[in-house]
């Protein structure tokens, strides 16, 4: 039986996480949630891996949780609800923090729908990818739940803004392509969102390694820099230790021999 997850190195430096439930537009499963974990967990550890693209089978990126199984048994560890439900619910929503938490970029190819838990996994990553036909939408609060879920109340307004990110978590209304692209949760759209995924990763193998990592964790920090004092002393840190790496000096010969 194939796996609910595979993982495909198309080179060393570039993983692809592809969620693969194509009959049920990838919705997540107890087991889909587990492997990802195992899979975030080796590649937070993985030295050789510098890029991440996530994607799922296909027509859909992730239609959310699996509403034929919404609280299953083994999540709970053996408790009673709401513990076990708690013990569910966290460990769903750890998947963004855990995405968040890596060292390296995170691109998510998101072709087909990204609803409920599946736009929360797209919006922890750190750069997204539509295709015109991509549909994103909260869709929590037409569940009879409340709008904020696996982490869209943080991340949603910090991508798009808070008063756009209000309308589309209360509202729970999917936009398209398109106006994903206007409203920036998306930053461009590709016929095949895999391929122009992969594109970018490897630009970003073709950078220094210290200095790609740490742009990762500065731009995260700075978003939530009291001030802009506060950004700039990390930006200085940041950049002053990227320069004892020995990376600075070789790109910069490599510009100067192309001039």
């Amino acid at each position: 039986m194939a796996s609910v997850l595979e993982v495909t190195h198309p080179r060393p430096e570039i993983t692809v996480l592809t969620l693969n439930r194509p009959d049920k537009l990838n919705a997540l499963t107890y087991e889909l949630v587990e492997e990802l974990h195992t899979a975030l967990d080796a590649i937070a550890v993985d030295n050789t891996c510098r890029v991440v693209v996530l994607t799922g089978a296909g027509r859909g990126f992730c239609s959310g949780l699996d509403l034929s199984a919404p609280n299953p048994a083994e999540a709970g560890g053996g408790t009673e609800f709401p513990r076990s439900g708690m013990r569910w619910q966290e460990r769903i929503a750890d998947l963004t923090a855990k995405i968040h938490r890596l060292r390296q970029p995170v691109i998510a190819a998101v072709n087909g729908v990204a609803y409920g838990g599946g736009f929360g996994i797209a919006l922890a990553c750190d750069i997204r990818i539509g295709t015109a036909s991509t549909r994103f939408c909260t869709q929590f609060i037409k569940l009879g739940l409340g709008g904020c879920d696996i982490g869209v109340s943080y991340t949603l307004p910090r991508v798009i803004g808070a008063g756009p990110a209000f309308d589309l978590i209360l509202t729970a209304r999917a936009v398209d392509g398109e106006e994903a692209l206007r409203l920036g949760i998306v930053s461009r759209l590709a016929e095949n969102v895999v391929d122009e995924a992969l594109a970018i990763a490897e630009t970003l193998c073709g950078y220094g390694k210290f200095g790609l990592e740490s742009t990762k964790q500065v731009l995260w920090a700075n978003v939530d820099a009291g001030s802009l004092e506060a950004a700039l002393h990390l930006e200085n840190r940041s950049q002053i230790l990227a320069s004892t790496s020995g990376e600075m000096r070789e790109a910069a010969a490599s510009v100067l021999r192309k001039d």
